[in-house]
C-alpha cells in the first residue's frame, strides 16, 4: 500500500499497539509524514531519534488511567494523589528546562461516574500552577522542534 492511500489525519504522531514498534517503525513514520512517535516511556522531555526528523515525545505508563484503574487498583483519591505526586516532582525538575507530564486517558476507564471527579480534582491542581502549559503531543513536539531549530 502506498502512503498516498492511507487516510491522513490531523495528528502529527503515533502510538503502536501496546507501546510496540520494530527498528522500521521510525521510518515509516518518517514516510508518512508523521514527526514523532510516542512510544518510548524513558524521558520526561522530548528528542530526537536517531530517523532524521523524527522525535520521540514523553508517554507515561506510570500515569495511563488503565495501568492506575485497572491493573494496579489504585483510587480514585490515589490517582490524585499519584499526579499530585509527578507534578509536583516534575515542577521542581523544571526549573532549568521544561518537563513532560503525560495523562494517558481513556473515556471507557476514566469517565465512570465514579472517576471522573478525580480527573477534575487532579486536573485542577495541574492547572493551578504557574507555568504548566496544558497542551498536546503535537503542540510539544512543535514547539521542541522550533525551539531546537530541528525539522520536522
Amino acid at each position: 500500500m502506498s502512503s498516498s492511500a492511507i487516510p491522513r489525519s490531523s495528528t502529527r504522531g503515533g502510538r503502536g499497539p501496546g507501546l510496540t514498534e520494530t527498528f522500521q517503525t521510525p521510518s515509516l513514520l518518517a514516510e508518512l509524514g508523521l514527526t514523532y512517535v510516542l512510544d518510548w516511556t524513558n524521558d520526561d522531555q522530548p528528542y530526537p531519534l536517531n530517523v532524521a526528523g523524527i522525535l520521540s515525545v514523553p508517554y507515561s505508563v506510570e500515569l495511563n488511567d488503565l495501568n492506575v484503574f485497572l491493573s494496579r487498583g489504585l483510587t480514585g483519591p490515589g490517582f490524585v494523589q499519584l499526579v499530585k505526586d509527578r507534578l509536583d516532582q516534575l515542577y521542581s525538575d523544571s526549573a532549568g528546562s521544561g518537563r513532560v507530564m503525560a495523562l494517558a486517558l481513556h473515556p471507557f476507564v476514566i469517565s465512570q461516574p465514579f472517576r471522573h471527579r478525580y480527573l477534575d480534582m487532579a486536573l485542577e491542581y495541574v492547572a493551578g500552577h504557574p507555568g504548566v502549559w496544558l497542551t498536546t503531543s503535537d503542540e510539544i513536539a512543535e514547539h521542541f522542534t522550533r525551539a531546537n531549530g530541528s525539522e520536522s
